[in-house]
């Protein structure tokens, strides 16, 4: 079975948009433009095409890109193509093609960002593969080490210890 996993990166055309479901799920849209440019050898000038996706963020992931991202912002989005079908209430048939983000990210490439670890939420959703609940790129916390789970909470890991690694 093929892998069905996307990552772009390029800049956001408008701040995240975010609603939340009946059940209090948030969600986020997001659009990013990815430019390609490339120089024409027949005419020996630079030539540029812009892609537009739509993006979908789910869960926790979901408040922080609306915390954490404006438009203009170039960001690194990791997953998955999905099809997404409706009708309108004139009787058209609507389809399009998203992704749905297991990873979203600020690009550092020209840019410099101040990373905050979040508590995590009890009883949240995970939806989406989510395992970090933040942008921030870095995952972790939670139980490691096939310890079983208590009712005291793991002690906080942010990733760094007090002392140097060499």
């Amino acid at each position: 079975m093929a892998d069905n996993t996307i990552t772009v990166v390029g800049n956001l055309t408008r701040d995240p948009e975010i609603r939340y479901t009946a059940g209090g799920q948030a969600n986020a849209k997001l659009a990013v433009a990815v430019s390609r440019r490339w120089n024409n050898k027949q005419t020996n000038e630079w030539e540029e095409r812009t892609s537009f996706f739509n993006v979908v963020v789910w869960g926790e992931m979901a408040d922080h890109c609306s915390e954490s991202l404006q438009k203009g912002n170039r960001v690194i989005v990791t997953g998955r193509l999905e099809q997404r079908s409706w009708e309108t209430e004139q009787g058209e048939k609507r389809s399009v093609v998203e992704i749905v983000a297991d990873e979203v990210a600020p690009s550092l490439r020209w840019a410099t960002a101040e990373v905050k670890r979040t508590e995590r939420r009890e009883g949240g959703s995970n939806y989406g593969g989510n395992s970090g609940g933040n942008s921030g790129g870095k995952s972790g916390g939670g139980n490691s080490g096939g310890r079983e789970s208590s009712n005291e909470p793991a002690p906080a890991y942010d990733g760094f210890g007090d002392e140097e690694p060499f």
